[in-house]
This record gives structure tokens, C-alpha cells and sequence, in this order.
């Protein structure tokens, strides 16, 4: 679909389960026109989402290992009364993927992808989610956004990329 900007953009699909009891799932294939180096680069940095990540408040890197390929970052996330820390180990495989393994923080579990494919005229993205708080306040209360959450994240890094790489 055009974009007000003259980029094209094509949402190949998205899925989200929600459930009251388990935090929905969130799969979605975009198409954008960059190369798969460059979404990589954006989405790896994650030292910058404060700038531009919704409800992403701080990012540190704690550790970088293995020649850079790991990354272990801590990310605060909050909205409204909710504020959050949680750690991450993010397995960085240039230029195709970045693996997401939840280590510490309010998630019982945490799985999170991105996948960079050249496609027609620049980059397929797959991104995918799956998370469950701890807390079941928490839970619920992310419960009733989830799906709006995770478009908005997602769109932000498109903007991100619109914004570095015009």
C-alpha cells in the first residue's frame, strides 16, 4: 500500500490470538524498501529505541559478546503507572536474524524474532512475539492492547528506518 511518503509498504499478514489466560502471539510479515543489512542495523542497535521506541524509557547494554554476534541489554519499558525492567540476551546473526531470550525481569517467558529477507524491491521482514507476565494484573492489562502495541512497535521501527535512511 502507498504511504504518504511515496514508500510502499505491504502488511503480508499478522496474526494475534488473545486469550485471558496466556498473552497473545503476534506474527507479522512486512515488505519494506531497504536492504536487509539496514533493518538489521536498526533493529540490532538497541541503545537507541529510547529515541524512538514507544513506552521504551531506557536501554543499556550490559555485556557484548562473542565478536558482537551477543548482546545482553537491559530495556525499561512503562506506560502510565507501569514501569518495567527486563533483561535480554539478543543473538545478533548478520545480516539475516535477531533472536530474542528473555532472562530476567515480570515476563514468565519471553520469545521474540526478526527475520531479514531481500525481497521485490527491498526487505521482507518477519517479526514475531509471544509473552506472558508474571503478574496477572500486568497480564491482563497489556491483554486488552496487546495486538495495538505491538503494531504501533513495529510501525516505529519502519519510521525509524524512513528517518535514517530516507
Amino acid at each position: 500500500m502507498p504511504g504518504a511518503s511515496g514508500l510502499h509498504r505491504r502488511r503480508l499478514g499478522s496474526r494475534a490470538e488473545p486469550s485471558a489466560a496466556i498473552m497473545p502471539t503476534h506474527a507479522e510479515k512486512r515488505i519494506l524498501p531497504y536492504t536487509p543489512e539496514q533493518m538489521f542495523d536498526l533493529v540490532a542497535e538497541v541503545e537507541r529505541y529510547p529515541d524512538f521506541l514507544p513506552w521504551c524509557m531506557a536501554a543499556r547494554v550490559r555485556a557484548r559478546e562473542s565478536q558482537d554476534n551477543v548482546v545482553v541489554a537491559d530495556l525499561v519499558i512503562g506506560y502510565k503507572i507501569f514501569r518495567e525492567r527486563f533483561t535480554s540476551r539478543v543473538e545478533l546473526e548478520r545480516p539475516r536474524r535477531i533472536n530474542v531470550f528473555y532472562s530476567e525481569g515480570p515476563f514468565k517467558y519471553l520469545n521474540n524474532h526478526w527475520i531479514f529477507e531481500p525481497g521485490e524491491g527491498g526487505c521482507l521482514i518477519d517479526f514475531y512475539v509471544d509473552f506472558e507476565f508474571r503478574s496477572r494484573f500486568l497480564q491482563r492489562a497489556i491483554g486488552i492492547v496487546f495486538n495495538e502495541a505491538v503494531r504501533r512497535m513495529v510501525d516505529a521501527f519502519e519510521k525509524r528506518a524512513r528517518q535514517l535512511y530516507g
